[in-house]
């Protein structure tokens, strides 16, 4: 029994267990001593590798050329040789086969999630990364979905302050050691890793790059170059790349984005601004004329009002007259005609009076059809209006009263003179 149960175990390896998976696995992880591609996606990693192989490759063969596969080695000569010969011999030939499984690109484990490293052999990362994104900067055409950043890593070393300071110390000589000099940023992410502080690395950057060259100048907004620091796990990925900002911080979807659409909405937004802003002034100026004209409408109100007033003062006059001429009894015929006259004159005063209040009421007519605040003005003005005529039509009916009593009295003085002869 114990036999057939032994039988019946299955060993580890069936299930991919056991040392050499570890080392298989191991092998296919990002390691230090690496050049490659830092790829970042947005949960789909499978379809992202695809994508950075058709780009890579598209990109690739325009600078380097197609990719050539290894020839296979010639057959063996019959020849006798001695060991050391073969043994050279047999070394080419390892070689020539391990090169045959070593490609322009490979796809690793970076060791963190939604993040592909894409090693890469004989060619420089930095240079392509630049090729792709200016491309894709110029003809604004969109290449990929799912693909968001992509970062060239010139280099690679442990993720350990001791570590890093030694390998950056030569690292960064070609690009800030003197006589070269420029201005710079640095770019740190740190990913699975909880021993590095962002503040202190980039303290500890910024002064190894100052002690380098003193004009080496820290520029946030537009850098000549910019230091790229990926840290994952116990890895530190690093690159100096240009054209950081110019390129969306290396987004592939960003530098696609045409720039032309934003600005054009931002000059339709400023158009409309104006305009909005010239409509405020034709409104401010339209209202200071309104303004003006009811200043004006007011002022001959005013002035119409007071010659009003001045005419019922000389109407008031002149009835006080006719009453004082009734009472009294002993006026003459001439008398009466010079008071006639003048009323007559009065009449014409009154006339004029009216047909310049006829042409100041069309103009308030022109004006308060701009501006339906006059109409209680003119309501008001027309009652006054109504006043005066009232008081006009009172002095035609005291004059025809003091003719009627004049009549009388002469025809009483006659009937005395009669009466005595």
């Amino acid at each position: 029994m114990s036999q057939a149960q032994d039988s019946r175990k299955r060993s580890k390896k069936r299930y991919g267990g056991g040392q050499r998976s570890k080392k298989y696995r191991g092998s296919r992880e990002l390691e230090v001593g690496m050049q490659g591609i830092l790829i970042t996606c947005n949960m789909n990693e499978r379809k992202c590798t695809a994508e950075a192989f058709n780009l890579l490759n598209e990109y690739a063969d325009q600078l380097y050329g197609p990719e050539n596969e290894p020839e296979e080695s010639g057959s063996e000569e019959d020849e006798d040789e001695d060991v050391e010969a073969a043994l050279k011999k047999e070394v080419k030939q390892l070689k020539a086969s391990s090169g045959k499984r070593e490609r322009r690109f490979l796809a690793l484990d970076s060791g963190a999630n939604n993040v592909i490293f894409i090693k890469t052999k004989n060619l420089d990362p930095d240079k392509l990364v630049h090729h792709i994104l200016s491309d894709l900067h110029l003809t604004k055409k969109k290449k990929s979905r799912v693909i968001l950043r992509m970062l060239p890593v010139s280099g690679t070393c442990k993720a350990f302050q001791e570590d890093m300071d030694k390998y950056l110390s030569v690292f960064l000589e070609p690009w800030f050691k003197v006589p070269n000099h420029g201005t710079y940023q640095i770019a740190f992410k740190a990913r699975n890793s909880s021993h590095n502080k962002r503040e202190d690395i980039i303290k500890t950057l910024a002064g190894l790059v100052g002690k380098m060259n003193p004009k080496n100048k820290v520029d946030l907004t537009t850098p000549e170059l910019t230091i790229i620091v990926e840290v994952i796990k116990s890895v530190c990925c690093v690159s100096v790349v240009r054209d950081y900002m110019l390129y969306r911080k290396y987004n592939l979807q960003e530098v696609v984005k045409e720039e032309g659409l934003k600005d054009g909405k931002q000059e339709e937004v400023a158009k409309e601004v104006g305009l909005k802003d010239g409509k405020q002034e034709e409104v401010a100026k339209e209202v200071g004329l309104k303004d003006g004209k009811q200043e004006e409408v007011a002022k001959e109100v005013g002035l119409k009002d007071g010659k009003q007033e001045e005419v019922a003062k000389e109407v008031g006059l002149k009835d006080g007259k006719q009453e004082e001429v009734a009472k009294q009894e002993g006026l003459t015929d001439g008398e009466l005609e010079e008071i006639i006259k003048k009323d007559s004159l009065m009449d014409g005063k009154q006339e004029e009076v009216a047909k310049q209040e006829g042409l100041t009421d069309g103009k308030q007519e022109v004006i308060i059809k701009k501006d339906s605040l006059m109409d209680g003005r003119r309501e008001e003005v027309a009652k006054k209006d109504s006043l005066t005529d009232g008081l006009q039509e009172v002095v035609p009916t005291a004059l025809e009263d003091k003719d009627i009593k004049q009549e009388e009295r002469k025809d009483a003085l006659k009937t005395d003179g009669e009466g005595d002869a």
